[in-house]
């Protein structure tokens, strides 16, 4: 049974009784679809409980800065089922780095609000909770930076005292290749010590392609912080070993970085740390080292295993959500749509602990797909009092599209010319270069850009009613990309077997079977995907940054081509024919152009195990190097119908168009593009993570944190074009990120055709697109 693919398949399943021929470019499902849609799956949380388990409960701190002058746990530790409860002090921390994770709770101060401060471990769940309500915290208040801008100023209040520079060694440049240098031409400027990210990109004489414009837009962007809305919150178990260390099962996207973090955290080595992926009910950049590091720590103090699963107010208040930011953009472009010069200057929120900060990405990302004949971009990030800040599914790409792609549609709008056609004017090629100095790689723009301007809709957008509009947007990934190692063996049923240490989290085990089915020559039911823990896996790179199936996806095609190097070495000893004369065709060894003598791999695989055979183990080691970037490109179509009276906006089509390099699995790509949508709905019309004036979060669960529903999402019409990407497995781009990049950007331009309003605020909710119609209706 295999997913129909195209805009009328959604649902629908054909079924095929003879062997599939095709292998890449063929719909299949993932092989873990049953499991879970039948609920039968088993998450970090919902494995068997081990003898002796306890479980924990988090104190989180009601201040956004405070010093803590005592923990008070008396009354909880009198409580029927509770065990210990461990501050600070209590875990045997012996890294120093100045990165979250090497501080999972407060030490002298609270740094923000709803940050650990205690953790109550208990026999049952329900005592650890009574037992953390009982805890009382004696916390001076302290003066706290809340505002991003305003924290930039000296004199402002500091954030956090820091007692080392930060290393970088965060993941920033895991999740994107882009974006990652430090800039010591804005060293001179008086900033206050909350400043800790600057980056300066510049190319031409900006002042002068500004002046010589002929139309200049000016403006100012927001965008909120946005939590990831993930349907599994993040759950860690820990078990102490006989030999003082640990054993880690968790819901994280990255195991071998989690190993290696852990080893630091507590001085360990490695060798006695082995973490388990479990399977993610969704991720989206968020779960990396976070629970593991609490649970960790108290198993090591008490010696006996604790699980750690945050409740869903533990997990918006405590964990790391998508930052907020500012992006300033002036822009000028000549009559005929060419771009001359773009200047920015973008301010985002770090948070408390800024190891993983977004700005230097937003500032890469801010061209577009774009030429420009000068720029001066500059970004910094700037430390507050908020939740430590996280990736969240391409980060910096909704933000910086949301501001370009805005003022790309108002450039078409002034000089009266097709929004399609002004971007194609001035698409980057791959003579040009990206903003940090990079070479364009093969990008897919233009492709994208004709399947727009192929719908039906679009060329009839100028007929709709005055309260329609049609918007379209550009949506850039730059891309991410990693060295990785995987290995295959083939087993004596015939069957290959793919070991790597990536943990699953959008269905690539699928793609992983299709990759390995067509190096080797069998069907991808015949390949099992294996994910190893720490104890036996090879190097593996963090799951995210669309860094799966570019990356890995390699050293899969590398590994299954060994193996039939030598299978096929095999068997030509078997067949006596030389190893260049056969081939393997739908799992059938055979000479080339006499099919009717192959043999099927089972039957040769069977000969090649068991007492007395002498021929080499037909294994192969898959282990490529960091390939180039192969950026990823998404369009966006929308079409909104707004009452001005109101400001509610009805969505009434989506159409998303997207690169894929090569489609290995359809289904799946169709499937990340479709989920990347409604993400991009959410950071244009819904979510926001909202706080009062003190810096306490107002919206810490799904009573108050808008996420998009079903009735508000439109029929998602997806296409898949194909622009082979060089370096990709079959010309494969990462395909999970670019898909949730232009959409809020889509919107708000089809938002301004129908209403006359350009919004410059996330989320565009209706009270704001009235204020901005009102606005407009009065500069008319």
């Amino acid at each position: 049974m295999t997913l129909g693919t195209g805009p009328d398949a959604w649902g629908t399943y054909e079924t095929r009784t003879e062997p599939d021929p095709v292998v890449i470019g063929r719909s299949r499902p993932r092989p873990d679809s049953g499991s879970r849609v039948t609920g039968t799956l088993r998450f970090a949380a919902d494995e068997p409980a081990i003898a002796g388990m306890l479980h924990a409960r988090l104190v989180l701190s009601v201040y956004a800065h405070a010093r803590i002058d005592g923990v008070d746990a008396s009354a909880a530790l009198a409580m029927p089922g509770v065990v210990a409860v461990l501050t600070a002090d209590d875990l045997p921390i012996r890294g120093t780095k100045d990165m979250r994770m090497f501080q999972p709770l407060a030490k002298g101060e609270a740094v923000f609000a709803g940050q650990p401060i205690a953790i109550v471990v208990a026999e049952s769940e329900a005592a650890a909770a009574d037992g953390a309500e009982a805890v009382i915290v004696d916390a001076t208040p302290l003066p706290a930076a809340l505002d991003p801008e305003a924290s930039m100023v000296p004199g402002a209040p500091v954030a956090r005292p820091r007692a080392q520079a930060d290393d970088g060694e965060g993941i920033r440049n895991i999740h994107s290749a882009v974006g990652g240098s430090e800039d010591s031409s804005l060293d001179a400027l008086s900033l206050s010590p909350n400043v800790i990210g600057r980056h300066h990109y510049t190319r031409g004489d900006i002042d002068s392609a500004i002046d010589g414009s002929d139309l200049v837009v000016r403006r100012r962007f927001e965008t909120p912080w946005v939590y990831q809305a993930y349907l599994e919150t993040h759950a860690a178990t820990a078990i102490p070993t006989p030999d003082g260390g640990l054993e880690i099962a968790s819901s994280t996207q990255g195991t071998a970085y989690t190993r290696s973090q852990l080893a630091k955290i507590y001085g360990l080595p490695m060798s006695r740390i082995t973490v388990r992926g479990t399977p993610l009910g969704g991720g989206f950049g968020s779960k990396v080292v976070v629970a593991e590091p609490l649970a960790a720590g108290a198993a090591l103090v008490l010696k006996r295993p604790v699980r750690l699963s945050l409740t869903r107010t533990e997990d918006i208040l405590a964990t790391n959500p998508a930052p907020g930011g500012v992006v300033e953009v002036e822009a000028g472009a000549r009559r005929d749509g060419t771009l001359t010069g773009l200047r920015g200057r973008i301010v985002f929120d770090s948070g408390a602990f800024s190891e993983w900060t977004i700005e230097s990405i937003v500032a890469v990302l801010l061209t577009g797909p774009y030429e420009w004949e000068a720029l001066d971009i500059r970004a910094f990030g700037v430390e507050t009092n908020r939740v430590g800040t996280g990736s969240y599914r391409g980060p910096g790409g909704p933000q910086a599209s949301f501001a370009v792609e805005t003022v790309l549609d108002e450039f078409a709008q002034a000089l009266d010319l097709d929004p399609v056609e002004l971007r194609r004017r001035n698409q980057a090629t791959d003579s040009g270069q990206m903003a940090d100095g990079v070479t364009w790689p093969v990008l897919g723009t233009s492709a994208v850009l004709d399947a727009l301007a192929a719908d039906p809709d679009w060329a009839r957008r100028d007929e709709l009613p005055e309260d329609e509009g049609i918007g379209i947007a550009l949506g850039l990934w730059a891309g991410a990309c990693a060295p990785a190692s995987v290995t295959a063996r083939l087993e004596t049923d015939g069957t290959l077997t793919i070991a790597t240490g990536m943990v699953d989290m959008s269905g690539h085990t699928a793609t992983f079977q299709a990759l390995a089915a067509e190096a080797f020559g069998c069907r991808p039911d015949d390949v099992t995907i294996v994910v190893a823990d720490t104890g036996t896996l090879l190097r593996s790179p963090i799951t995210g940054g669309s860094v799966v199936t570019y990356s890995v996806g390699r050293s899969v095609v590398a590994a299954a081509t060994e193996v039939k190097e030598r299978f096929l070495r095999w068997a030509a000893d078997e067949l006596e024919i030389a190893p260049g004369d056969l081939e393997i065709v739908d799992g059938v060894v055979r000479p080339k152009g006499a099919p009717d003598r192959g043999r099927t791999i089972a039957e040769l695989a069977d000969t090649s195990d068991g007492l007395g055979v002498n021929g080499e183990p037909i294994e192969g080691h898959g282990s490529t190097d960091k390939p180039a970037l192969a950026p990823g490109i998404s369009g966006h179509l929308v079409h909104v119908k707004v009452d001005r009276e109101t400001g509610q906006v009805d969505l009434l089509r989506y159409k998303l168009v997207q690169d894929a390099g090569r489609a290995v699995n359809p289904a799946l790509v169709e499937g990340q593009m479709r989920g990347g949508a409604v993400q991009a709905l959410g950071w244009a019309l819904f979510e926001e993570l909202q706080f009062d004036d003190g810096g306490q979060l107002i919206t810490g669960s799904f009573l108050d944190y808008t996420v998009p529903r079903a009735s508000h999402v439109p029929p998602i019409e997806t296409v898949i074009v194909e622009v082979p990407a060089p370096d990709g497995p079959y010309g494969a781009r990462g395909v999970g990120e670019a898909p949730v990049c232009g959409g809020a950007a889509a919107v708000a331009n089809a938002i301004a055709r129908a209403s006359g309003a350009r919004m410059e605020r996330l989320p565009m909710t209706p009270p704001r697109i009235r204020a901005a119609i009102n606005q407009a209706e009065g500069a008319a």
